[in-house]
């Protein structure tokens, strides 16, 4: 076996599908909006807000809510009704109340190694929201503990290290995005584990090729198991 003292999971789109969730709303959006602007339109315009707005409200829903509410207030000059907010309030709750669905594959993968590994959660997003998706999902009996940050880089991620007080050399990071979940690990001598989802948020896309020793692609996360047997 391979030897980490700490094997750290992301959450969305690795544990359970979320991006999706947001590709819907988006749409409902663009269709609420639609007699201002194309749908491309929006959604340029919604994206730009959310990450100017990353610095106040973070990631997650209720930022999103937010952005959503600015965005429509920006394309409509003004003229969003009270309706309109009313909907996009909706929107936000049922984003909130969606079902946790598991990624195939994840809880046999998490049953294996959390009887040989301590396993955390480390994850970005609200943290009321991503504790209530752990608990909904079942998983988190698998593990020792649960990091919501605030963002995802080598600051961040050394922070995480000091408090499980282990090296980054003994840490292993798993996740669907390159850039929050792979990127600043590998630059701090860590070993990461990209598994691709089929849907990215453009915020989380790189565009480059990560060559790198401790740099891993698997398609499904039940192939880790074969790898770090080996």
């Amino acid at each position: 076996m391979k030897k980490f003292k700490v094997i750290a999971f992301d959450a969305d789109d690795t544990l359970w599908i979320n991006e999706p969730y947001f590709e819907e709303t988006e749409k409902k959006f663009c269709g609420l909006m639609e007699d201002f602007l194309s749908h491309q339109g929006i959604s340029a315009e919604l994206f730009a807000i959310e990450i100017q707005n990353l610095s106040l409200y973070g990631y997650g829903i209720k930022g999103y809510i937010l952005s959503m509410i600015e965005a429509g207030i920006k394309i409509s000059n003004g003229t969003l009704s009270t309706k309109a907010i009313e909907k996009i309030l909706d929107y936000g709750k049922e984003l909130l109340e969606k079902p946790v669905k598991l990624i195939d594959g994840i809880e046999a993968t998490l049953a294996y190694l959390s009887q040989h590994y301590k396993l955390v959660v480390a994850t970005k997003g609200d943290l009321l929201d991503q504790h209530r998706k752990l608990h909904l999902s079942g998983l988190g009996k698998y593990f020792h503990h649960i990091e919501v940050m605030m963002e995802k880089k080598e600051p961040d991620y050394q922070k995480l290290l000091q408090r499980l007080e282990i090296d980054a050399k003994d840490f292993l990071m798993i996740g669907n995005s390159l850039k929050s979940d792979v990127l600043p690990v590998l630059n701090l001598g860590g070993t990461a584990i990209h598994i691709p989802f089929h849907t990215t948020w453009a915020h989380e896309r790189i565009d480059h090729t990560i060559v790198h020793d401790q740099f891993f692609t698997f398609e499904h996360a039940s192939e880790i198991i074969n790898w770090i047997d080996n």
